[in-house]
C-alpha cells in the first residue's frame, strides 16, 4: 500500500465512523424517546440505557452501509474542493487507483461489521429484549395473542412464557395421529432443558383422545424426547434479520423438515450474505458523484446525494423483499436483485467518469 493509497483509506474510515456515530445517536435518541412512553412497573431510565446499549449493536451493523456512502461523500468531496484529488492525479494516482483506495477502506468497514452482526448482535439483541420484558413483568412471546407455536412431525407446541434460556413455563402439546384427528393433549407447567434433545417437564396433566374414550392423568414429571431447542426458542425473540447466519440456517432446515414456510427467515439468511456486498456498493457509489462533479458543490449538497441514495435504494429494496415473500419468490434471487440492479449503475457510473 503506498501513501497516497493509505491516506484515503484512513480518511475513508474515519468519515464511515463519525457518520456511523452521528447515525447511531440519532438512532438511539428516537429510541429513547420510544422508550420513555413505556416507563414503569419496574421499567426505569436505567433499564432503557441498559436497552439502547444492548440494541446498540444491531443498530451500527445496519447503519454501516450508509455510513460508509456518507462518510465517503463527505471525505473524497472535501479531498476534491481542497484539489487534493487533483495533485494525487498529477502525482500518478489513477482514478481505478482512487477507486481501488475506497474498495480497500471498505473492506476494512465489512470486516468489522460482519464480526459485530454475526457474534456480537444476536447475543445482545435477544438480551436486550429480556432486559425489557423482564423489567416490564411481561412474558417474552411472539407478537401474537397466544404465545408461540411451534411444530414438530405431529406434535404442535405452544409455549406462553420464557423464562430464560433452558426454562419454559405454561407449555401446551397437542399430538396427532395418522388421520390427522386430535390424539393427546398435554399441559405442563414448566419444561426444562437436560440437554441431548430432553426436556423435562414438570405439573403434568395429560390426556389421551379416541373415538371411544378419552383418559385423563396427571404426573408431577415426564422426560420429553424433542428437536426443539433452547436455541431455536430464542430466534424468535428477535426479529429474523437480527439472527447471525448460523442461527437462521438451523431454523430455516428445522422449519423445512417439518414442512413449515421458512421464506421469511430464508430472505433474512440471504439478506445477511448480501449486506457485505451492500457496503461496497455505497463505496462505489460515492466515487463518481465526487470524482465527476465540479469542486464547488458544497459539504451539505453531497449530504442531500448521500441521503437520496441511501433511502432510494432502502425503499427498492423492501419493495423487492415485499414482491417476493407476497408472490413466493426465489429468496436468493430477491436478496440479490436491488443489490446487482444498483451496482450495474455505479459500474456505469464510473466507466463515464473514467471515459
Amino acid at each position: 500500500m503506498n501513501v497516497l493509497t493509505g491516506y484515503i483509506v484512513r480518511e475513508i474510515l474515519k468519515g464511515s465512523f463519525i457518520a456511523v456515530l452521528l447515525l447511531l445517536t440519532l438512532f438511539n435518541l428516537f429510541t429513547f424517546s420510544d422508550e420513555l412512553n413505556d416507563v414503569g412497573g419496574g421499567y426505569d431510565l436505567k433499564h432503557i440505557f441498559y436497552y439502547l446499549a444492548l440494541t446498540s449493536p444491531t443498530v451500527f451493523y445496519e447503519l454501516v452501509p450508509a455510513s460508509a456512502l456518507l462518510g465517503s461523500l463527505f471525505i473524497l468531496g472535501a479531498m476534491g474542493n481542497n484539489r487534493e484529488l487533483i495533485a494525487m492525479r498529477a502525482a500518478g494516482l489513477s482514478i481505478f487507483g482512487i477507486i481501488k483506495a475506497v474498495m480497500l477502506a471498505g473492506a476494512i468497514l465489512v470486516f468489522i461489521s460482519t464480526l459485530i452482526g454475526e457474534f456480537v448482535a444476536p447475543v445482545t439483541e435477544r438480551m436486550a429484549k429480556m432486559v425489557r420484558v423482564s423489567a416490564r413483568n411481561q412474558q417474552v412471546l411472539m407478537d401474537v395473542k397466544y404465545g408461540l407455536w411451534l411444530r414438530e412431525g405431529k406434535k404442535f407446541v405452544n409455549v406462553r412464557q420464557i423464562v430464560d434460556d433452558d426454562n419454559l413455563a405454561d407449555i401446551s402439546i397437542y399430538e396427532l395421529d395418522d388421520q390427522q384427528h386430535l390424539h393427546q393433549a398435554l399441559h405442563a407447567d414448566q419444561a426444562v432443558f437436560l440437554g441431548n434433545q430432553e426436556w423435562s417437564l414438570k405439573n403434568i396433566k395429560q390426556s389421551i383422545i379416541s373415538t371411544e374414550q378419552m383418559l385423563a392423568s396427571t404426573q408431577d414429571s415426564q422426560i420429553l424426547k424433542s428437536s426443539i431447542a433452547p436455541n431455536l426458542l430464542k430466534i424468535v425473540v428477535v426479529n429474523p434479520s437480527n439472527l447471525s447466519l448460523l442461527d437462521l440456517g438451523d431454523y430455516i432446515d428445522f422449519l423445512k423438515k417439518n414442512h413449515q414456510k421458512s421464506q421469511l427467515f430464508e430472505l433474512a439468511f440471504w439478506g445477511r450474505i448480501v449486506n457485505p456486498l451492500v457496503t461496497f456498493i455505497m463505496l462505489l457509489l460515492s466515487a463518481p458523484f465526487v470524482i465527476g462533479v465540479k469542486r464547488g458543490v458544497s459539504v451539505g449538497a453531497r449530504m442531500m446525494i448521500g441521503v437520496v441514495i441511501g433511502m432510494s435504494f432502502n425503499i427498492f429494496d423492501k419493495i423487492v423483499g415485499h414482491l417476493g415473500l407476497i408472490y413466493e419468490l426465489n429468496p436468493p434471487l430477491i436478496a440479490f436483485i436491488p443489490s446487482l440492479t444498483v451496482l450495474a449503475l455505479a459500474l456505469f457510473a464510473v466507466s463515464r467518469v473514467r471515459e
